[in-house]
């Protein structure tokens, strides 16, 4: 399988920030750069900021009973992180079906000008009473189709693993 391109840092701009961060010392490994656990705990902070967007909020899941499972994620290093750079989330949502989202998030290494991670992921919607998947309600399905419509166009193609599909 062929590499895929990756954007710039400046389309990766372009994008929804969700998060931004400096990296502390207690992340970094024997290498000298961020361990790889502190790179899913990055996305996992920048998932409240973005489900929040689309009123996905603690209420929802508290008093809805509806929330997100996270069912697949992929993960890609393209340049290290190291204590003290200032580092920025952006996402990309590109598709959905009724239960599921399909979307990709970018680490940018801010000190460096550099992408450094990409995160591809799969999560679903879910009922947490019955503890299982269920459809998105009309007005967060409709949220999520207006933010793909925005992102489908771009003159990049999202480098994508190729094996993860909504």
């Amino acid at each position: 399988m062929q590499r895929p391109i990756m954007p710039s840092v400046a389309q990766v701009k372009a994008l929804p920030l969700l998060l931004k961060k400096v990296i502390p010392a207690s992340y970094e490994d024997m290498n000298g750069h961020m361990n790889i656990q502190h790179y899913l705990g990055l996305y996992d902070e920048a998932g409240l900021p973005f489900f929040e967007s689309f009123g996905i909020t603690a209420d929802y899941f508290a008093v809805e009973r509806q929330g997100i499972f996270d069912l697949e994620h992929h993960l890609r290093y393209l340049a290290e992180v190291h204590v003290g750079d200032y580092v920025a989330i952006h996402s990309r949502l590109l598709a959905r079906t009724p239960k599921r989202l399909h979307g990709m998030w970018f680490i940018v290494n801010e000190t460096r000008q550099e992408l450094s991670n990409t995160f591809e992921f799969i999560s679903s919607h879910a009922d947490l009473k019955a503890r299982r998947t269920s459809p998105f309600s009309d007005d967060l399905a409709q949220k999520f189709d207006v933010q793909i419509a925005n992102y489908t166009n771009l003159e990049w193609e999202a480098p994508i693993c190729g094996v993860m599909h909504a």
